[in-house]
C-alpha cells in the first residue's frame, strides 16, 4: 500500500529525513517514534502528498507519488481523499463556523447528495460522542473537543489511511482514551492507521509495528509487536525517546 525506498527530503539546504525505507500494508497500524526534529512529521507530510521526496521513490497503491504528481491538482486531490491527515495543532485544521459545517465541508467537495453528507456527519458525531457540540463554534471548544472535531473532519471523507501527528499531546486522559477507542474501532474495520507519538504506552495497543527515528533524520529500525511484548524495560526506553 505505502512504500518508500531510499527516501530523502531536503529543504533550505537542510536534511529533513534521509535513507528512509518504509513499507506499510493495508489495514496495518504503525507508529513513527523518535526525538523532536528527527523527521517524523516530515515523513507524514510526504505520505499524504504535502511534500515530495527530493530523492528516492514513494508509491501509494503502486502509483508513483513524485513532484509532478503532487503538482497535478486532479491527481493530488484524489490522494487527499484516500489519505486523511490530522495535524498536531487542531487550530490549523478548523475554519468553519460550526462543528457540523466543519465535518460536512470536506465531504461536500466530493459532490455527494446532501442526504449522504448529513448521514456521514451524523455518524461521525455519534462515533466521536460530540453530537452535543454540532452547533458550537469550533474555536470556542476545549483542546480535546477540537481534536475530536479535526478527526471527524477527516473521517467523514472515509479515507483508506488515517494519519495522526501527535494526536494525544496536551489532552486529558478522558480524551486520550476516547480517541484510542475510536482508532481501535477504525483499525478493526480495516483502516490503515499511522501515528506519531512520544509515548509508547498510549499507542502500543493500536499498532502492529514501530518505526524508530534517530537523530540523524533516518529510521534506525522497524520493530514488530512480538518484539516488544513482555519487555517492560524496552517499553520504558520507548517512553523516553
Amino acid at each position: 500500500m505505502i512504500h518508500i525506498e531510499n527516501g530523502k527530503y531536503i529543504y533550505e539546504n537542510q536534511i529533513g529525513m534521509d535513507h528512509i525505507n518504509l513499507d506499510i500494508k493495508k489495514g496495518e497500524g504503525v507508529s513513527v517514534m523518535g526525538p523532536n526534529g528527527a523527521g517524523k512529521s516530515t515523513l507524514l507530510k510526504i505520505i499524504v502528498g504535502l511534500f515530495a521526496l527530493t530523492e528516492g521513490k514513494y508509491t501509494f497503491n503502486g502509483e508513483d507519488i513524485n513532484k509532478a504528481y503532487i503538482k497535478d491538482l486532479k491527481k493530488v486531490s484524489n490522494l487527499y481523499r484516500k489519505i486523511g491527515f490530522v495535524f498536531q495543532n487542531s487550530d490549523v485544521q478548523l475554519f468553519n463556523f460550526s462543528v457540523y459545517e466543519e465535518l460536512a465541508f470536506g465531504v461536500r467537495q466530493l459532490g455527494l447528495p446532501e442526504v449522504e453528507v448529513e448521514k456521514r456527519v451524523e455518524d461521525c458525531l455519534k462515533l466521536l460522542q460530540i453530537e452535543h457540540l454540532k452547533n458550537r463554534v469550533p474555536y470556542q471548544l476545549s483542546g480535546g473537543e477540537k481534536k475530536l472535531v479535526a478527526i471527524g473532519s477527516v473521517l467523514t471523507m472515509n479515507p483508506e489511511v488515517i494519519i495522526l501527528d501527535e494526536p494525544f499531546n496536551g489532552l486529558s486522559p478522558k480524551y486520550v482514551e476516547l480517541i484510542k477507542d475510536v482508532l481501535y474501532s477504525l483499525k478493526k474495520a480495516g483502516k490503515t492507521i499511522i501515528i506519531t507519538s512520544h509515548h509508547f504506552n498510549q499507542i502500543k495497543d493500536l499498532v502492529d509495528s514501530l518505526y524508530l527515528f534517530g537523530e540523524e533524520h533516518t529510521i534506525k529500525k522497524r520493530i514488530e509487536r512480538h518484539e516488544w511484548d513482555n519487555l517492560p524495560t524496552f517499553m520504558e526506553f520507548l517512553d523516553n525517546i
